[in-house]
């Protein structure tokens, strides 16, 4: 019997295999449509060009592993119909396909063994779909053109393989030309892997999703004689004014070319005229006089059409910038700017990261709307759309390659020493990333992998405008490979700086970069005059839960100091993916462990400025009101002084609006002009209104909108807003007295008081030292007595900071006990009864004890005058607030107030909420529906002024719902919430409550915004 043997795999699979990236694709190039005409070319218009989208239904096989993958499916005649349809684009676990998805942020959800995967547990997606050639694209070099894929993939066109590639967010291109039937039906199969050795350094901040992510093309270019590649440069002369449009036109094969450069209006600028034959490029330089500068507050775009023998024209939309490093600083036209950014990853709660078009549009709207003017494409290269929209609107773009791999950190930090575990949090960090580098950022073997990512970052993006700044990654630490990625970028651009936060001393890079620094570190950098590059934060202010606080803090530095050139907020949104509870069948936007996955890094998904469907959140609308680009400074003498924030506009294009903001309240409004030509950094100053007859509190509100629409915004859009005090606080007014009145104590009985005055009737229980009562008017006003608290929801910035010491102390397990209640009538209009109240966890000796001295007044009203003093050991150092809380019939559901609004406040996150009169006719409308509960972060609170004892004005803060705090806290979802929804109102008063910070990824709420636990004293009035 012949002996039997063999190897399986035969050979080392390409997705293993990290010597092969990229199988006879064709080199990356800057992203742009072929056209017939010039006409055509400069609508751009996809539907025009020479171009087929193979986007739409496709047939589609789920396997567990390549091995299990259907042999032969890539023949014509293999029989597809038995497979399920799937979208392209589109993620196949968002399509019912395979385990589902999974979310990690730092951690591999992988074996490591790089740059090893599983052979078995490698869920492989094989695609297939029929097309035919159009007759405009017979007789044309034929590329087949995919502009995402996750993770890798082999392609096959009628039978016969065509390539591999792998890099999930960057494009492929294969020449297909010889194996497409021009005449007859066409057959394209694609097998996608979840899994390969590129997934190492793709271990970003978001949810593992897999498939054919962005639209497949068929595009047509000529056979023999070509435009291959376009690069672009524009440079300015010193004094900003005349520029040079440098042209390099990478061909193939001769003929003639002509390159001609519109206005925006259409009208031509230049043109040249030229033959060429079998040279590689031709470098094309223009002279252009004064051109219109491009910048993201003013961004005019010319027309660059490019054409070979009147058969392929190229278009491109171009701007007339530069970028140049200058006395240490970021300069744009030679001027210095200032980020005012966000982080974007792609997201879309349905579809994942395949994004429409309009979704993703209604981004960027959305961000002008909020006055942002910079995008960081966390982290990754984006959809390539993105960049079309950013230069026409406007914005700074920090474009970055795909790659992170902060995985192997986990690694690292696991390994260490008991006593390197005691190091400082930043020594500690070096260590590890020193470590986690090895595996594959200070690994030669990566070295290809690394700058095969910065070039296809860079050759697909270089025409535009709005990008200023390259990227190197995401936490990846720091390397030989980061070093060769910034060495190839220079070489083949230098026309723009280059930035990686890992490169702590920005030893290789162009700026230093932080992430989530204290105000007070970035304060000190900007003040050291040994630092020759500037400070970007390409993460601050984490907008996790209900939050960040105190990012004001933050812009007043960037402006203050000019090597603090601003930064990027973490992030646009939050990236639940919508699904439903199988029990309820309730909707909800699911983060990680909701679809059962190990291990998984829980709700650090929801950490957006806007929610999952991306409508904003109250974070965003601080976060505009932070960088509104007219800033308030002072008063003098009787004129509001302002600052123009700009980079480089006037505010010509602004109007002033006022009005007035007063309790009682008033109509007085109007308009001031503008003061002509204020520049970037100017200082203005305008007349206050002059009022008569003011009483009571007053405020006067600056509003400053458009004069004009934009393409994107409406005429009379409001772009920044101030608000100044003409009176200051105003005593609260008293109740007009009756004759005569008295407070009658109508009996009592072994634990109760029953109290009479004026139109209100209170029943006090004297064992509990608590109000169970209060009928006014025939009507009552408590369904469950007001109660001494120290207690709120933790929000997802509180819980690994202060949150996590008020768990420690065990805060929420605190409970009244009363130890004693005393009543005395001192004179016919008051009734006082004094209660006195130990608030304590178990376990712990610490409590706060509290005297509550309730003063019942003739006239119906009730004054609660509250002492506490923290006692023994083992206090917690804050406090999440301090006040009461009470419940009230459901009929009361009508809330007015004269203070801040009309949404939610908190200390250190105020701003944006002005001062005035509001109204609401249901408590629902009070409550802000946060999209993960599990931290309480839907905590409604609104400042209102009021006098607390009639010697010193005070602020207090109160929230009204029908939820009960303890229920908030206890829930992961809205919906789980909403089984926990009473009918009565859940009414909550606090004299101070706990700021926001930005503790879930950043520093813990400022000490000036902190509720310390200090002796209080307050008074409420209610009537």
């Amino acid at each position: 019997m012949a002996a039997v043997s063999g190897v399986h795999p035969a050979a080392v699979p390409d997705w293993n295999n990290l010597n092969v990236l990229h199988k006879n694709t064709l080199p990356p190039r800057a992203y742009f449509n072929v056209f017939p005409s010039e006409s055509d070319a400069l609508t751009y218009d996809a539907g025009k060009a020479k171009s087929l989208c193979l986007s739409g239904a496709w047939k589609f096989q789920h396997s567990l592993s390549p091995f299990e993958a259907p042999e032969g499916f890539q023949a014509p005649s293999f029989d597809t119909t038995s497979w399920s349809d799937i979208a392209v684009p589109g993620m196949w676990q968002l399509q019912g396909f395979g385990k589902g998805p999974h979310y990690t942020n730092v951690h591999f959800h992988i074996p490591v063994d790089p740059p090893n995967v599983s052979f078995t547990e490698n869920e492989t997606g094989s695609y297939v779909r029929k097309f035919t050639i159009p007759q405009e694209m017979k007789g044309s070099q034929i590329r087949l053109r995919f502009e995402g894929v996750d993770s890798s993939f082999h392609v096959w066109v009628n039978g016969k393989e065509v390539g591999y590639s792998q890099g999930s967010r960057n494009p492929d291109e294969f020449d297909v030309t010889h194996l497409v039937d021009e005449q007859g039906e066409n057959t394209v199969a694609v097998r996608v892997y979840q899994l390969c050795d590129g997934t190492y350094i793709e271990d970003q901040d978001q949810w593992w999703l897999s498939g054919i992510f962005r639209d497949v093309f068929l595009i047509s270019f000529p056979r023999e004689s070509r435009i291959e590649d376009l690069y672009v440069q524009t440079f300015f002369d010193w004094e900003y004014r005349d520029a040079e449009l440098m042209v390099k036109v990478s061909l193939t094969g001769s003929g003639n070319l002509r390159v001609k450069l519109l206005n925006a209006e259409r009208q031509t600028v230049a043109r040249v005229f030229t033959e060429f034959s079998n040279e590689p490029f031709l470098n094309i330089s223009f002279p252009i006089k004064n051109p219109t500068k491009w910048t993201a507050e003013s961004p005019y775009l010319y027309h660059l059409v490019v054409s070979v023998n009147s058969e392929q024209y190229v278009s491109h939309r171009i701007g007339f910038r530069q970028v140049q490093m200058i006395d240490g600083l970021i300069k744009v036209n030679g001027k210095r700017i200032v980020f005012r950014g966000v982080n974007r990853h792609e997201h879309h709660p349905k579809f994942g990261r395949a994004v429409p078009i309009e979704f993703l549009k209604q981004d960027l709207i959305n961000m002008k709307r909020h006055n942002i003017n910079a995008i960081r494409t966390s982290h990754q290269l984006n959809d390539p759309r993105l960049y079309d929209l950013a230069d026409e609107m406007g914005f700074w773009v920090m474009d970055e390659a795909d790659l992170e791999c902060h995985g192997f950190e986990s690694i690292a930090d696991s390994a260490l020493s008991a006593e390197d575990r005691k190091m400082p949090f930043r020594q500690r960090q070096v260590l590890t990333r020193r470590a986690a580098a090895k595996w594959t950022t200070d690994n030669p073997d990566w070295t290809h992998a690394y700058v095969d990512r910065a070039q296809h970052l860079v050759k697909r993006d270089q025409l535009h405008p709005s990008i200023i700044v390259w990227s190197l990654g995401n936490e990846a630490f720091f390397g030989r490979n980061f070093t060769a990625m910034y060495e190839w970028i220079k070489t083949f651009d230098d026309s723009r700086p280059v930035h990686y936060e890992a490169d702590i001393c920005a030893e290789t890079v162009d700026m230093f970069s932080r992430m989530y620094p204290p105000v007070n570190e970035i304060v000190k950098f900007g003040k050291d005059d040994s630092k020759k590059k500037p400070l970007v934060l390409c993460e601050f202010v984490h907008a996790m839960g209900n939050g960040p606080g105190n990012i004001k803090e933050y812009i007043d530095a960037f402006y203050t100091y000019p090597k603090l050139q601003g930064g990027f907020a973490w992030e646009w949104a939050n990236h639940g993916l919508l699904t439903q509870d199988k029990e309820t069948k309730d909707q909800y936007f699911a983060y990680g462990g909701d679809f059962g996955e190990i291990p998984h890094d829980g709700t650090f998904v929801m950490d957006g400025l806007v929610n999952s469907d991306h409508t904003p959140n109250p974070g965003l609308i601080e976060y505009k009101k932070a960088i509104e680009p007219v800033q308030f400074l002072e008063v003098i003498s009787n004129k509001a002084k302002f600052v123009n924030r700009y980079d480089f506009i006037a505010l010509n294009h602004l109007k002033c609006e006022w009005t007035i903001a007063s309790d009682p309240e008033r109509t007085d409004s109007g308009s001031i002009e503008l003061p002509p030509g204020v520049d970037p950094g100017q200082t203005f100053e305008l007349e206050m209104p002059n009022l008569s007859d003011i009483r009571g509190e007053t405020l006067v509100n600056f509003s400053f909108r458009l004069s004009d629409a934009t393409p994107f915004l409406e005429a009379g859009f409001e772009v920044s807003t101030a608000q100044i005090s003409l009176t200051g606080l105003d005593p609260l007014r008293k109740a007009p007295s009756s004759a005569g009145p008295e407070v009658q104590v109508l009996f009592s009985t072994l634990n109760s008081l029953q109290i009479k005055g004026g139109n209100s009737a209170w029943t006090f229980n004297t064992l509990h030292g608590n109000l169970t009562s209060w009928v006014k008017d025939s009507k009552e006003l408590v369904s469950k007595s007001p109660e001494i608290n120290f207690f709120r929801a933790p929000t997802d910035n509180d819980i690994p900071q202060d949150g996590w010491d008020w768990k420690d102390k065990l805060l929420h397990l605190a409970k009244v006990s009363t130890r004693k209640v005393e009543w005395s009538q001192a004179s016919s209009s008051e009734f006082t009864i004094t209660v006195h109240q130990r608030v304590a966890p178990p376990v712990f000796s610490w409590s706060i004890d509290c005297v509550l001295a309730y003063h019942f007044l003739a006239d119906g009203s009730l004054t609660v005058h509250a002492t506490g003093t923290p006692q023994g050991q083992n206090l917690p150092r804050t406090l999440p607030r301090i006040g009461f809380v009470m419940e009230m019939p459901k009929e009361w559901q009508q809330v007015q107030w004269f203070g801040r609004g009309p949404g939610e406040c908190y200390r250190d996150s105020k701003l944006s909420q002005l001062i005035g009169t509001y109204k609401v006719s249901s408590i629902e409308e009070l409550w802000t529906e946060y999209e993960l509960e599990n931290g309480g972060s839907s905590l409604f609170v609104q400042f209102a002024e009021l006098s607390s004892t009639g010697r010193e004005l005070k602020s207090f803060d109160f929230q009204a719902s029908h939820y009960r705090m303890y229920d908030v806290a206890n829930v992961g979802h809205p919906y789980e919430l909403r089984k926990f929804k009473r009918e009565e109102v859940v009414l909550r008063l606090d004299w101070q409550h706990h700021g926001l910070g930005s503790g879930s990824c950043g520093p813990r709420t400022l000490d000036k915004y902190s509720l310390l636990t200090e002796p209080f004293e307050f008074e409420v009035v209610l009537r």
